[in-house]
C-alpha cells in the first residue's frame, strides 16, 4: 500500500487495515468520538495513512495540517476546529498549542489545548499501531452525508479555509479519477498529505490496489529519480516547476523510465516544449489535471490530446462533473468568451468548515461551485484558462489575464520561466510587469517580449515593465508566489523612489 523511503518503511493493505484498527482502539480509548475532529499536524508518511483511516473508523474527521503552515494559522486551524484529539510530530511543530502570544489566534489555539488537554505526539502513534485492535463491532456506523475530512486552503493571503468533505465526495472522486487511475499503480506522491490531492483519494486508492510511493521532505529531485527507478513507478505527478528540475538533473539520462505509464501535471502553466521534452525523454504521455481544494475534481486532458491541447488548456470536465462559464451578472458565456468557472459535482466540498457566509458566497443554492478561475471554451468544449479573478488587472479600462500572457512569452526562445502581475501605475489605473528568468543575456530581452505579445494579443495585454531574476519564488505547494512578487516591485519601486 505504501512505500516511505525517508523512514526505510513498506506497509501491505493487509498491514494497512489491521494497524488502523489498532490506532481506533487507542483514539476511542482517549475519548474520540463519531462526530469529533481529529488534527494531524504530519509529514505524509505511513502514520499519517493508518491513523487517517482509523479515524475513519470511530466515525470522526480527520483535519490535516501541512506542518509548513506557519503559527498563525495553525492557532488559527486549532482554534476553529476545537479538536478532540491533535497529533503532532515534535520535530516539525515543537509545540502546537504555543504559550507565547502574539495576537489572539494563539491565545484561542493554547485555550483549545489546555481545555482538552489531548495531545499526542508521532512516536506515541507509531506505538499505538501495534497495540491491540478495536473490534469491528466497535466501529461508527456512518452515513454518506457524515463527514470525513477537514482540507484547509492554501492560498498566500488571509486566513486558511477548511473545504469539508463527506464519504460520498471520496466516492465520486474514484469515480472521476478516469487515465490518473489504473490497477495496481504504483503512483508518486509528491504533495503533502494534508492537501486535497490525498485527503480526498482513499475510495480511489484502496478500490484499484495502488501503491503510493511517498517522497522526501522537502521534495528533493535527485531523490525523486531515484525513487521512479527504484520503486518503479508507473504514473508521476508533479507540478511544472518539479518537472522542470527533474529534466534538468545531472542522473536524468541514466535514470530508467521504463516502468512510467503516465505523467501527471497540473497546478500551474505547462510550457509546451516542457510538454514535449518530457513525453520525449521519459517515455511517456502527459496528461494535465485542473482542480482546486474546493472543487477536489474537475477537467483534464486526455492521453490522445495534442501537445498544444495538453499545454494551453485543462481539458473537458471528468465524469460526473459540470462546467459552465458565467459572466459578473451570472449569465452563460459564449464560445470563446472569458468567464468565471462555475462546477457542480458529488465531488466537490459540502463547505466550509463553520463558515456559513463564505459557504453561502461560493455554493448557489443550486449546488454551482463558483471558482475564483477565469476561462474560456473553444468549440470543442475544451476549457483554457486565463488566470484568476483576483490576479486579472484593469489597464486603462481593459480587462488584462496575466495567464494568457504568460502562455504566451513562457514559450518564447529567450524566456526560461516567467510570471506576470498587475501593479498600480498613474493615468492608466494599473500596468502589466513581467518577472523573468531568462535564456542567455537579457540585453533587448524586454523589447522581443512586447513585440511578441503585440505580434499576437491586443497592444494592452503587452508587459510594460520587465524585472530580470535569478528564479521565481515559489509557495509550499511549489506554485509561483504572486504576492512576493508584488512585495519585491514595491519595494524596488520605494528604493528607486
Amino acid at each position: 500500500a505504501f512505500v516511505d523511503p525517508g523512514a526505510g518503511e513498506r506497509l501491505t493493505y493487509g498491514e494497512w487495515d489491521s494497524q488502523a484498527d489498532a490506532v481506533a482502539a487507542a483514539l476511542r480509548a482517549r475519548g474520540v468520538q463519531k462526530g469529533d475532529v481529529v488534527c494531524l499536524i504530519l509529514p505524509s508518511c505511513i502514520d499519517y495513512a493508518v491513523v487517517y483511516q482509523a479515524i475513519m473508523r470511530v466515525g470522526a474527521v480527520t483535519s490535516g495540517i501541512n506542518p509548513r503552515l506557519g503559527p498563525r494559522e495553525k492557532a488559527f486551524i486549532l482554534g476553529l476546529t476545537e479538536p478532540k484529539l491533535t497529533i503532532y510530530d515534535p520535530e516539525l511543530t515543537p509545540d502546537p498549542f504555543p504559550l507565547e502570544t502574539s495576537d489572539g489566534l494563539n491565545q484561542d489555539a493554547q485555550e483549545v489545548g489546555q481545555a482538552t488537554g489531548r495531545s499526542a505526539t508521532r512516536s506515541e502513534l507509531s506505538a499505538w499501531r501495534h497495540a491491540d485492535p478495536l473490534p469491528l463491532c466497535e466501529w461508527s456506523a456512518v452515513a454518506e452525508t457524515d463527514l470525513v475530512a477537514i482540507v484547509w486552503t492554501s492560498g498566500t493571503t488571509g486566513l486558511p479555509k477548511g473545504a469539508t468533505f463527506d464519504h460520498a465526495c471520496l466516492r465520486a472522486m474514484a469515480g472521476a479519477a478516469g487515465d490518473l487511475t489504473a490497477k495496481g499503480d504504483r503512483k508518486l506522491s509528491p504533495l503533502p498529505f494534508a492537501h486535497v490531492g490525498y485527503m480526498t483519494r482513499p475510495y480511489d486508492e484502496i478500490a484499484n490496489l495502488v501503491t503510493t510511493v511517498i517522497c522526501a521532505t522537502p521534495w528533493k529531485p535527485d531523490e525523486t529519480l531515484a525513487l521512479i527507478e527504484r520503486e518503479r513507478v508507473t504514473l508521476s505527478q508533479g507540478v511544472p516547476t518539479q518537472y522542470d528540475m527533474l529534466l534538468r538533473q545531472p542522473t536524468f539520462d541514466t535514470t530508467d523510465f521504463s516502468s512510467l505509464r503516465l505523467i501527471g501535471m497540473g497546478a500551474a502553466r505547462i510550457p509546451p516544449d516542457l510538454v514535449r521534452e518530457a513525453t520525449k525523454r521519459m517515455g511517456a504521455p502527459v496528461i494535465v489535471r485542473f482542480a482546486s481544494t474546493e472543487t477536489s475534481v474537475c477537467s483534464g486532458t486526455s492521453i490522445d490530446d495534442d501537445v498544444e491541447t495538453i499545454a494551453n488548456t485543462v481539458g473537458r470536465p471528468g465524469a460526473g462533473v459540470e462546467i459552465e462559464l458565467r459572466s459578473d451578472e451570472g449569465s452563460p458565456a459564449a464560445t470563446g468568451e472569458v468567464g468565471t468557472v462555475w462546477v457542480r459535482s458529488r465531488a466537490q466540498m459540502r463547505g466550509y468548515w463553520r463558515d456559513p457566509q463564505r459557504t453561502a458566497e461560493t455554493i448557489t443554492p443550486a449546488g454551482w461551485l463558483v471558482t475564483g478561475d477565469l476561462g474560456r471554451f473553444d468549440d470543442r468544449g475544451v476549457l483554457s484558462l486565463v488566470g484568476r479573478r483576483t490576479e486579472m488587472y484593469i489597464r486603462g479600462g481593459y480587462n488584462v489575464y496575466p495567464a494568457e500572457v504568460e502562455n504566451l512569452l513562457g514559450s518564447h526562445p529567450r524566456v526560461a520561466r516567467i510570471a506576470v502581475v498587475g501593479v498600480p501605475a498613474p493615468r492608466i489605473g494599473e500596468m502589466g510587469v513581467a518577472f523573468v528568468v531568462p535564456i542567455g543575456p537579457s540585453s533587448g530581452l524586454f523589447e522581443d517580449l512586447r513585440a511578441a505579445c503585440l505580434a499576437e494579443l491586443a497592444d494592452y495585454k503587452a508587459p510594460d515593465r520587465l524585472v530580470v531574476v535569478d528564479d521565481l519564488p515559489l509557495t509550499s505547494m511549489l506554485k509561483v508566489d504572486k504576492v512576493a512578487l508584488l512585495a519585491r516591485w514595491a519595494s524596488e519601486r520605494d528604493s528607486n523612489g
